[in-house]
């Protein structure tokens, strides 16, 4: 188990001996004997031993632990076995190993520990049970040398049904084990003692030196071999407060000190003990560099400062230092401070020293350096071959200088596309026959004397696509590889959904583009005006149109990412600047990198219309390049209208969160948002008057949404991001098709941007009057109407769409805007708002609103009148409590009853005049 090794003997005799008994000749003869046939021994005869359980003290009244220990029937006990080195020797070694034996008396409470004094006899086993191990008798135990374990390890075995287990050392509970710790940097001996003890107490074992079996550092300094040792190798390096913090939690059972949420908090930042200062850097970059300083436990100090531990140098514009630094003072480029952040802990200084461009080391190694290269020597030689024929007049030699081997063979743009390296060319330069006539290569093919502009607008073409290629390359083996890479220093810099989210499908995008290249490249070496660049393009329009859409939609989503991850995530932040800064990104941002993929296909359509252009009529090319260029225009409006259906379902899910209620059919895939109007209700009957509410026009249908009155919180997915919490509620969701009228109510001194809609559900027999205010100064209200008319017209299958708007005035409809801002209007909502909750707060007996509804309908039956109004029906409307209808005959029911029904009348007579 626990800072113990498990070997066994062949043969041999066995007797029950304390683990610290001969403890150095055990620990020789584990290290070098490793039982192959442990099981052999399960013939032998054990010694009677008998095991017990001591619960001491405040531990017998620790009802939980009895329990536990009721349940645990197995104890692990220490064997010592001693083996014959061979029949004539006298020799012997020992072997320890540990066995599990059957406990039969669950366990024994105890006041005090001396009747047991007989501990060390081998017929006994004895564990003791310690609620406190700062206690006198714990002391006693331990001087004794006796087992002693801790409640918590107790129930812990007891719930993972597991054997009490052996250790050399009190162990009170598990929230360390299997994990091997190392100090450094500690000077105080009491201290390191306290630690090392209870670390010991929580099941952890010591390293005295460091080794990759090391699981965690705890560090007191951030200088020494040990901690560079756990940087290079990734080991998490903490702080003394990780053990006593865990020691606080060591009664929690289920509690592990190597729990990530818990071990971040108490990890060694990588600027502890550091004081940094900036130079060469702009002031937004050096406020932005010391922000994170002061994140990254560090602190910073004006340039000069005689406390300043690092001095930190743009290498770019700084060319010399303002003063001379002192032998303390690290002198260090930008990439050391952004590295030590990525990698969660202090790098080491040697790699990123900062050096004059004139310092006399500089000068030595670069000197050193020319004189040891063996290219040195040819580059000598081939200066002075320049120099002597540039200073020749008339003699010249027919045979030019001698040509590298790897110059001759090797295929680059310039070598490939230049007029020079044709045959002609090589005859007018004097090269002989033989030169000339040698078996040409892949890489040689002879080009064609004279380029024509269809060849040069191919040679864009493939010029522009090896671009593309190495910096989709750039992209994966820059950023998106080491991102994913297993094992990283500090840990994993971004989640897998988050890696997803910003690259998406640029490896696929890549892999189809090399094909692209590779083909284009054999077309230019074996160039001829009849070879045919619209078939290669037409080969891959499958793939393209496979591999664009993914990332292309979901462009503006990845920046995000990258923005949101950047500002939230100092790791990534400082892993951006470090191969932003690198020459293959030529000092662009990933985002800026990443929309390469979002232009290059209407650049390739571009010069392919620029091929064509140059293309003879009688060439088969020319017909064959038309069909490439309207398959790329496929690719991309295929992808602009993916783009716009995807934008479109985001826009849908993004009201499905903002309105509390929405119900879930509003979710379809042929549905598209068309525009929000912020409004306020001129009636009582979708909500009450005065009410904010808000539409939603969709392509087939009206969600209206009213403000909410107390806002709950936030929603948290399942990835961790929170969104903000739903700010308005669902009232009723209307398709197009019940909109028979589209009223445009004039304006007047009492009526302002106004406008109602007359609806008939299907299952009502009168229209209902919808009427609202516009509050939001977009869209106009003109445009607003005949918007609406429109998809309405399209809904019902209607060409006439201004026959659906029908202007009329307020007073004919009882609709009016005036006061409606007025403090006596906010009041009369506000006293409206407080009677439903005190109706609701006395209302005791919750019956369901079916029960009244068939109460209600039974009552105007035997009265013999109509109850309630039809929108009421439509849209499920509130109900007031059984103790609010007790008194069913009262007049104001009465009342209310009436009024509904002359609305209901005066409501049909306009709408059948208007209709």
């Amino acid at each position: 188990m626990v800072d113990n090794s498990t070997l066994m003997s062949e043969t041999g005799r066995s007797l029950l001996a304390d683990s610290s008994i001969l403890d150095s000749k055990i620990t020789e003869i584990s290290k070098e004997k490793i039982f192959p046939e442990s099981t052999s021994d399960g013939d032998e005869e054990m010694p009677q031993i008998e095991t017990r359980v001591v619960v001491v003290q405040e531990a017998a009244k620790h009802t939980e632990l009895l329990d536990a220990l009721e349940t645990i029937k197995i104890m692990e006990v220490p064997v010592i076995k001693i083996k014959e080195t061979s029949p004539g020797k006298s020799e012997e070694k020992l072997i320890k190993s540990v066995v599990q034996m059957e406990i039969k008396v669950p366990y024994i409470k105890a006041e005090s520990v001396e009747e047991y004094g007989e501990s060390e006899s081998p017929e006994f086993e004895t564990i003791f049970v310690v609620a406190d191990f700062h206690a006198p008798v714990f002391n006693d135990l331990y001087k004794a040398d006796c087992r002693v374990l801790g409640p918590p390890i107790v129930m812990r075995c007891a719930q993972k049904g597991e054997a009490l287990p052996f250790s050399c050392r009190p162990l009170y509970c598990g929230s360390m084990l299997n994990l091997v710790l190392c100090f450094t940097g500690f000077r105080k001996k009491d201290e390191l003692v306290k630690l090392v003890t209870l670390v010991h107490h929580m099941g952890g074992i010591i390293r005295r030196d460091f080794s990759s079996k090391v699981t965690h550092l705890v560090a007191n300094s951030t200088q020494g071999d040990k901690f560079r040792v756990a940087v290079s190798l990734g080991t998490p390096i903490m702080k003394a407060e990780w053990i006593y913090k865990s020691w606080e939690r060591r009664n929690e059972i289920d509690f592990s000190a190597a729990a990530e949420e818990f071990k971040n908090e108490f990890k060694v930042p990588p600027f502890q003990d550091c004081m940094l200062s900036f130079l060469g850097f702009s002031d937004e970059e050096k406020k932005n560099m010391e922000e994170m300083t002061e994140m990254q436990g560090g602190q910073h100090l004006p340039v000069g400062d005689e406390m300043c531990t690092h001095l930190i140098v743009e290498e770019n514009t700084v060319k010399d230092l303002p003063f001379e630094p002192s032998q303390s003072l690290y002198v260090v480029k930008q990439e050391w401070f952004w590295g030590s952040i990525q990698m969660d802990a202090r790098a080491g200084e040697s790699m990123y020293l900062f050096e004059k461009a004139d310092s006399p080391e500089l000068k030595t190694s670069v000197s050193q350096l020319s004189l040891s290269t063996p290219n040195s020597h040819r580059k000598r030689r081939r200066l002075r071959e320049t120099l002597a024929q540039l200073t020749r007049e008339t003699d010249m030699s027919p045979f030019p200088p001698r040509k590298r081997p790897s110059a001759e063979h090797s295929l680059s743009m310039g070598s490939l596309l230049d007029i020079s390296n044709t045959p002609d060319a090589s005859i007018t330069n004097g090269e002989t026959p033989k030169s000339s006539c040698m078996k040409p290569s892949k890489n040689s093919t002879p080009l064609p004397p004279k380029q024509s502009a269809r060849w040069q607008v191919a040679k864009e073409l493939y010029q522009t696509e090896s671009n593309y290629v190495d910096i989709l390359t750039t992209i994966i083996e820059v950023f998106q590889v080491p991102l994913e890479k297993e094992g990283q220093l500090g840990g994993p810099i971004l989640a897998p959904e988050e890696i997803k989210t910003i690259f998406g499908s640029i490896p696929d995008i890549l892999d189809v583009h090399i094909k692209i290249k590779d083909d284009l490249e054999d077309l230019m070496i074996n160039w001829t005006e009849s070879k045919s660049i619209g078939d290669l393009i037409l080969k891959y329009s499958k793939d393209l149109l496979k591999t664009y859409p993914p990332f292309v939609n979901f462009f503006e989503m990845s920046k995000e990412t990258i923005t949101k991850c950047e500002k939230q995530k100092p790791r990534f932040h400082a892993f951006l600047k470090i191969n932003q800064a690198k020459p293959e990104c030529g000092r662009q941002s990933l985002a800026e990198l990443l929309i390469r993929p979002v232009q290059r296909l209407p650049s390739v359509a571009l010069l392919l219309n620029d091929l064509k252009k140059h293309t003879a009529e009688d060439n088969p090319d020319k017909a064959t390049l038309e069909r490439a260029i309207e398959s790329l225009k496929e690719v991309m409006t295929h992808i602009n209208e993916d783009k716009r259906k995807t934008e479109g379902q985001r826009q849908i899910f993004d009201v499905v969160y903002e309105v509390d209620g929405c119900p879930a059919n509003l979710l379809s895939s042929h549905r598209s948002l068309i525009q929000r109007l912020e409004t306020v209700a001129l009636g009582d009957d979708l909500c009450d008057r005065g009410e904010q509410v808000t539409l939603f026009l969709f392509n087939d249908c009206l969600e209206v949404a009213r403000k909410r009155h107390k806002v709950i919180g936030g929603f948290k997915s399942p990835h961790g991001h929170t969104r903000p919490p739903a700010s308005l509620k669902h009232v009723v969701l209307m398709p197009l098709s019940q909109i028979k009228k589209v009223l445009d109510v004039q304006e007047t001194e009492d009526c302002h941007r106004a406008f109602a809609l007359v609806v008939r559900p299907p299952t009502e027999q009168a229209n209902l009057l919808f009427s609202f205010q516009i509050t939001s100064e977009e869209p106009p209200k003109e445009d607003w109407l005949r918007m609406l008319c429109r998809h309405v017209a399209n809904t019902i299958c209607k060409a006439d769409t201004e026959n659906l708007i029908c202007a009329t005035d307020p007073d004919s409809i009882e609709v009016n805007t005036k006061d409606m801002d007025s403090t006596l209007s906010r009041a009369s909502r506000a006293i409206k708002k407080t009677s439903k909750k005190v109706t609701r707060a006395f209302s005791f007996s919750k019956t369901p609103k079916r029960a009244l509804r068939r109460a209600l309908m039974a009552h105007s039956s035997v009265e013999g009148q109509s109850f309630g109004t039809s929108s009421e029906n439509y849209l499920g409307g509130r109900l007031a409590s059984t103790s609010s209808l007790a008194g069913i005959h009262s007049p104001s029911l009465v009342n209310l009853s009436s009024v509904f029904e002359k609305r209901s009348h005066t409501l049909s007579r306009s709408t059948t005049h208007l209709i």
